[in-house]
């Protein structure tokens, strides 16, 4: 089976190409989703401990927990260190999971892959991106966002130029949603195909 790790900075429209992969047929693993579930169930009370006040009825609640960490480098680590191996054992057992059934290909959509060494996890990478422009608009039209936030995010990614240097496969999603959706039925007929070629050999 191959792993194709999907990433790209905030506002690139990695969430909707996802989509886009399962749509085509390729399990995908979401680690937002992932954290979402996390923070609602096991992650809560371990969070709880580290941040006091920061979870309700049982589920850590964002807005209290981002006010604590969001310009804390110190404190960030610390929840990462709490939440990254929680994410990677749900994603391994993703993986065994569709290795088992024989999946040809797993998508494994990893906010942060090249941030958290997780370039050696994969076989190939996806970079999601578009322009500056574009994914400052994205970024201010969502609820919440101000500049001073979206800049302290963009700080901690790896910038979008390295990203693209680094990756196997880029997809611009600056171009609308149907030439996005080429892009990744592509990239799942050329790895599907080494797949079998190597299956062949």
């Amino acid at each position: 089976m191959i792993v194709l790790g999907l990433t790209g900075s905030i506002g690139m429209g990695k969430s909707t190409t996802a989509k886009m992969f399962a749509e085509a047929g390729v399990p995908v693993h979401d680690s937002d989703e992932t954290v979402h579930r996390l923070y609602s169930g096991k992650a809560a009370p371990l969070v709880e401990a580290a941040f006091p006040g920061t979870t309700q009825a049982g589920a850590v609640d964002r807005a209290k927990l981002a006010e604590k960490v969001l310009a804390d480098p110190a404190a960030l680590k610390r929840l990462e260190a709490i939440i990254h191996p929680l994410v990677r054992a749900d994603a391994d057992a993703f993986l065994a999971t569709h290795r088992a059934a024989a999946a040809p290909l797993a998508v494994l959509d990893i906010p942060l892959l090249f941030e958290t060494g997780g370039r050696s996890r994969v076989d190939k990478v996806v970079v999601v991106t578009a322009s500056p422009e574009i994914q400052r608009a994205r970024v201010l039209a969502r609820p919440g966002m101000s500049e001073e936030k979206f800049s302290s995010i963009l700080a901690r990614q790896v910038p979008d130029a390295e990203k693209r240097r680094q990756a196997d496969f880029i997809i611009d999603t600056g171009h609308g949603f149907d030439a996005a959706r080429k892009a990744v039925e592509a990239i799942v007929a050329e790895l599907s195909g080494e797949k079998s070629d190597k299956a062949g050999s």
